[in-house]
């Protein structure tokens, strides 16, 4: 598979996932330390105190990186390690800045650029203090000003060294704090659902406007969008148009992230509803027509800071859904092929779908006309370290080739595609499963923290290699 030498290849990881040291060093309680240990939230009760203990042995992962021959590491901050809030500190007084949060991420920075290793940072993958929820979080729409004035602090400090910035890492799932699943954990109603996807929105955008005040040198900026990787179940015109149908339905994404108790119908993967305001500066037409008076207030000016130009669209992608073409009422329409009995999954249960790589992303570049880059693509397996102390994972592998073959497809048929970060360097937290999926090219025994690189790591290696 040759990408070309100008393709970046890079692995990725998020603060809250990896670091650990939860109250070292003065970082400030985040919602996911809060929720992780809520009972009943999290599998088996874990939590991310510890996690990888990355944020004492980031010398030793960012030797590992290097030994994979990687252009990029993708990273997040914790906002609550640089910035902390006096309980009274909101609105327009800004948070205090710890000096020795700051520190480790210059540490880690200046380790990657020395092992000649690009960072790429995420400033939000949703790990926000606690203490700015307690005034509303993304319910309040001055979130957007908090978190920009956090951005700025960090472009002012680093974008000497960084040259590329993700505002927000998968605004679905930080609109799933507000369904249950996610931190926060509160189950809102599907206005207020609507009200905090906007405020998501607006914090991107004012999150942007920071980056360029602020940036010491020309950087690139954008999101990172996670929708579902739809695909037609044929290469037939009208199942290509179907496909295309689905991908501009709104109502399709309730097939996924689908509605909890009481929050009404929302749409969790609608590529179009998070990515249409921050390229098009409008949100489709058809949002007013199925949520009538439950659309937010949009103010003046809003959609003019949301679509705050970008010059990169950040993907991830594990999984998508078959679409074909039917007839309903006599009209050209579309609906979900239903999986075959027994089809391909991962170990936490999602679909293999390696098609997904290729239309879903011949539709982001063609709509959309932004550079891509894949921001997460990985898959969690059922992986031990054998008797010979190495640790074999085919399944990776396999799952792994056949996505980048489509993406390899998906670029040969005009999809601007011009990186690949596999999710994810260690095995780690994942969020409600704890550490039950491990996605990992590393794998982490957690307790002894031991890293073992798995087969996986080498033929990725060897891949990268063969690319340069």
């Amino acid at each position: 598979m040759d990408f070309g030498k100008d393709f970046t290849f890079g692995v990725a990881t998020s603060s809250y996932q990896i670091e650990g040291a939860f109250d070292v060093d003065g970082r400030e309680k985040s919602v996911w330390d809060e929720f992780a240990k809520t009972h009943g939230k999290i599998e088996d009760g874990q939590n991310g105190d510890v996690a990888c203990d990355h944020y004492n042995r980031y010398k030793e992962d960012v030797e590992l990186i290097k030994g994979l021959g990687v252009d990029a590491y993708r990273f997040s901050i914790a906002w609550g390690r640089v910035l902390s809030y006096d309980s009274n500190a909101y609105g327009g007084v800004k948070g205090t800045v710890n000096q020795k949060g700051l520190d480790f991420y210059d540490r880690l920075i200046d380790e990657l650029l020395s092992k000649g290793i690009d960072p790429w940072v995420t400033l939000f993958h949703w790990d926000f203090p606690q203490k700015l929820e307690h005034k509303g979080g993304f319910r309040n729409r001055d979130m957007a000003d908090w978190i920009a004035d956090y951005s700025a602090l960090v472009v002012q400090k680093f974008s000497d060294r960084v040259k590329h910035f993700f505002t927000i890492n998968e605004m679905p799932c930080v609109l799933g704090g507000y369904q249950g699943w996610m931190a926060p954990g509160l189950q809102c109603s599907q206005k207020e659902l609507l009200n905090v996807v906007h405020n998501i929105l607006l914090s991107h955008g004012k999150m942007v406007q920071a980056i360029r005040a602020n940036a010491k040198q020309q950087v690139l900026v954008g999101n990172v969008h996670n929708g579902l990787g739809n695909f037609p179940v044929s290469e037939s015109p009208k199942d290509i148009e179907a496909f295309k149908k689905a991908m501009c339905c709104i109502e399709s994404s309730t097939t996924f992230y689908g509605p909890k108790e009481g929050t009404g119908r929302f749409l969790g993967d609608s590529s179009i509803y998070y990515l249409d305001p921050i390229h098009f500066g409008k949100y489709p037409e058809s949002a007013f027509e199925i949520f009538k008076g439950q659309m937010p207030e949009i103010k003046e000016g809003d959609m003019e800071i949301i679509s705050t130009p970008v010059d990169i669209q950040g993907i991830n992608i594990y999984e998508g859904r078959p679409i074909e073409y039917v007839q309903k009422d006599g009209k050209d329409s579309w609906q979900v092929r239903p999986f075959k009995v027994g089809y391909d999954q991962t170990a936490a249960r999602w679909p293999i779908t390696p098609e997904s790589m290729n239309h879903y992303f011949r539709f982001i570049s063609d709509r959309y006309k932004k550079p891509i880059y894949v921001a997460e693509n990985g898959m969690s397996n059922a992986d031990v370290v054998s008797l010979d102390e190495k640790c074999h994972d085919p399944q990776r592998i396999d799952f792994t080739t056949r996505y980048l073959q489509n993406l390899k497809i998906a670029i040969e048929n005009g999809a601007d595609v011009r990186g690949y970060f596999h999710w994810s360097l260690l095995d780690n937290f994942e969020w409600g499963h704890g550490y039950k999926e491990r996605f990992g090219l590393v794998h982490v025994d957690y307790e002894t923290q031991k890293r073992t690189p798995k087969d996986s790591y080498y033929w990725y290696k060897d891949l990268i290699a063969k690319n340069k």
